[in-house]
């Protein structure tokens, strides 16, 4: 398919994994917790490289984040973190406190937007109506839009606390193409999904018919969340990918004709 950006009058994102840096931003916040380990330890950070350490803590996140939101999907998205940390603690024999768990289940809003954000979203803002569908909760996300996303608009939050599941749920899409035609007049093929995660985002959005998405890959073949496309074959339709949003916006831009 010709990814043609004058097609569309509306785009969603998914905003942990394509403008905010969620990769390093957990990684920051577990890597405490890992640190509480016996240096006798395997797993305890000065026995592994930077990479290897990540490689283990992302893993361990996203299988048990997986698991508790196909378990709770109602749960809100700080206290799905605050139970991801007592299952990892556990799972390390690692004593904590509760204040810590629900410290680390607080730390969305200090994960950092990637440098390339906050110029992208303004000037896909000046083409499109600009939606979030994220899996987070309405306050993590104001958070978040008040700190790292300062400056960016969006037109519309559709969160998985509004909705009541979590992507790659299929109600969350189907959420996203009933409210934008009827906020915005936007028929279901002038809705274009732009995400990094496969799993969450790319997957359930050729499921639910919209139109060939974005994949914004970020930390390409590197990735440790969200999937690489090789485990995905035949399971996406992509119109195109960026290895970062502000080579979309650069394309958006020649497009539209913007001097």
């Amino acid at each position: 398919m010709v990814f043609n950006p004058k097609d569309f009058k509306v785009l969603s994102f998914d905003i942990y994994g394509t403008l905010i840096d969620w990769e390093s931003g957990l990684f920051t916040a577990l890597l405490p917790l890992a640190s509480k380990l016996p240096t006798s330890s395997s797993h305890h950070p000065s026995n592994n490289s930077e990479r290897e350490n990540r490689v283990f803590l992302l893993t361990e996140y996203t299988n048990l984040e997986k698991a508790i939101q196909i378990e709770s999907p109602t749960l809100a998205y700080p206290k799905v973190l605050a139970e991801i940390y007592r299952r990892l603690a556990t799972k390390l024999s690692i004593p904590i406190s509760e204040s810590e768990a629900e410290e680390f289940g607080s730390t969305i809003g200090k994960w950092p937007a990637f440098p390339d954000t906050v110029a992208a979203m303004q000037e896909l803002g000046k083409h499109y109506k600009l939606i979030v569908l994220s899996n987070v909760s309405r306050s993590s996300f104001n958070e978040t839009n008040s700190g790292p996303l300062k400056g960016v608009k969006f037109d519309a939050i559709y969160t998985a606390e509004d909705i009541g599941s979590y992507k790659p749920d299929l109600k969350n899409f189907e959420y996203l193409i009933k409210h934008a035609g009827e906020e915005f007049g936007a028929k279901k093929e002038e809705i274009l999904k732009v995400a990094q995660s496969l799993y969450h985002d790319h997957i359930p959005a050729k499921k639910v018919g919209l139109k060939p998405s974005v994949w914004i890959r970020r930390a390409g073949d590197e990735t440790l969340m969200g999937g690489k496309l090789k485990d995905y074959e035949g399971q996406v339709d992509l119109a195109a990918t960026f290895d970062t949003l502000g080579d979309l916006a650069a394309v958006v831009k020649k497009a539209f004709g913007d001097a």
